[in-house]
C-alpha cells in the first residue's frame, strides 16, 4: 500500500492486526471506505470494532499491517491523523456542569479552531443539532438524543474530513436516533467520510455498505441489499408450528436444511440452494408428530444473515 491514499479511498486497512499478548484482537482486517460513503461496522461485543476504530484514530498502534486515513499513515503519522478525523464514542464524553456554549468552545479550543471562526462554527453546531436558543443551558439537563446531537457537534467544529462513531447511538430512544441518522446523511452528503459502529441492526439499513466482524475478522461486506442476497446461500422460509422445540430439533438435523432457529413465535429455516421446499418441510414437520400449519418464503434481515456469516465462519475457522 502506499504512503498516499488514492483520491476516492479516505480509511484504507491492509492485513489490519492487533494483538494483546496472545489474544488476537484485529485479526488481518482489509476494508476501505470511499470518501463520503456511510460504512456501517457491525458485530458483537468484543468483535473488534473498537480495537479497530481505535486504531484508525492513531490512538492504538497496529501489531500487524498498514492502516492509511485521510492520506496519513496511523502508525507513523498519528498525530496528522488525529488532526484530520472527528471521534465520538458510546459514552457520552462532554462536560455536564458546563453550559452547551461552554463545551463547544472548549472543543473548538482542543481542535485549534481559528477563533476567528468560532462564532460561525458554534452557530452551525447549533442550528445542526437544533439546540438553538439553548446554548445557555446546562449540559447535564439536556435529554440523552439532546446530548449525543451535542456530541456530535463537537466532534465536528474543526469539519474532519473523517469521522468515526463508536456506537454512538447506544442507549438513545428510537426517535432520537432516527433523527441522529439524518444528520450522519447530512454530514455525508457534505463529504464527510464516516464509520459508524453499531449494535442496531435496524440502524445498519441506514449505511451505504456494511462490514460484518466477528472475533476479529472481517466475515462479510457489502450493500444491505447485497448482503441479504447473499449472504444465507439458500432459501429463508418462516414456519408456522408447534411445538416449537420438537420442530426445531427435527429441522436441526434434517437433510436439505442449512440453518433453523425460533424466531419470535416461528421457526426461520434456511434451505440449501435447491433444497426442501414448504411443502417438503411441512410433510417433515408432521411425519415427527408436530402441527404443521403454513410456512412462507420471507426476505431475510440482516440479523438472519448475520446470524448465518457468524455461524459459518464458526465452522469453518480451525479451532484454537
Amino acid at each position: 500500500m502506499s504512503t498516499t491514499a488514492p483520491s476516492s479511498i479516505a480509511v484504507e486497512a491492509r492485513r489490519l492486526t492487533r494483538r494483546f499478548g496472545e489474544f488476537v484482537a484485529v485479526d488481518h482486517l482489509d476494508l476501505s471506505i470511499d470518501r463520503g460513503e456511510v460504512m456501517g461496522f457491525i458485530g458483537p461485543n468484543g468483535a473488534g470494532k473498537s480495537t479497530t476504530i481505535r486504531m484508525f484514530c492513531g490512538l492504538l498502534p497496529p501489531s500487524e499491517g498498514q492502516a492509511m486515513v485521510a492520506g496519513f499513515d496511523v502508525a507513523i503519522q498519528s498525530q496528522q491523523v488525529r488532526e484530520h478525523i472527528g471521534y465520538m464514542s458510546q459514552k457520552f464524553s462532554l462536560y455536564g456542569d458546563l453550559t452547551v456554549a461552554e463545551n463547544l468552545r472548549f472543543f473548538g479550543g482542543i481542535y485549534r479552531v481559528p477563533q476567528r471562526e468560532m462564532a460561525q462554527r458554534l452557530a452551525y453546531v447549533l442550528d445542526m443539532a437544533g439546540l438553538q436558543g439553548r446554548d445557555d443551558a446546562l449540559v447535564a439537563t439536556l435529554a440523552g438524543g439532546w446530548k449525543q446531537r451535542l456530541a456530535l457537534g463537537c466532534a465536528i467544529l474543526h469539519r474532519p474530513p473523517v469521522l468515526f462513531l463508536d456506537e454512538p447511538t447506544s442507549g438513545v430512544e428510537p426517535q432520537a436516533r432516527r433523527q441522529f441518522w439524518d444528520l450522519i446523511h447530512q454530514l455525508a452528503a457534505d463529504g464527510v467520510t464516516i464509520l459508524v459502529s453499531t449494535h442496531y441492526m435496524d440502524e445498519a439499513e441506514y449505511c451505504n455498505r456494511i462490514a460484518l466482524i466477528d472475533r476479529g475478522r472481517l466475515v462479510a461486506i457489502g450493500t444491505p441489499g447485497e448482503l441479504r442476497t447473499r449472504g444465507l446461500g439458500g432459501p429463508l422460509w418462516e414456519l408456522q408450528c408447534a411445538p416449537l422445540g420438537t420442530a426445531l430439533a427435527v429441522l436441526q438435523q434434517a437433510q436439505g436444511v442449512v440453518d433453523a432457529a425460533i424466531f419470535g413465535d416461528r421457526l426461520h429455516v434456511v434451505a440449501g440452494p435447491g433444497g426442501l421446499t414448504a411443502q417438503a418441510l411441512g410433510a417433515l414437520l408432521q411425519a415427527h408428530g408436530v402441527q404443521f400449519v403454513s410456512a412462507r418464503a420471507v426476505t431475510p434481515s440482516l440479523e438472519d444473515v448475520f446470524v448465518r456469516l457468524v455461524a459459518r465462519g464458526q465452522e469453518t475457522r480451525p479451532a484454537t
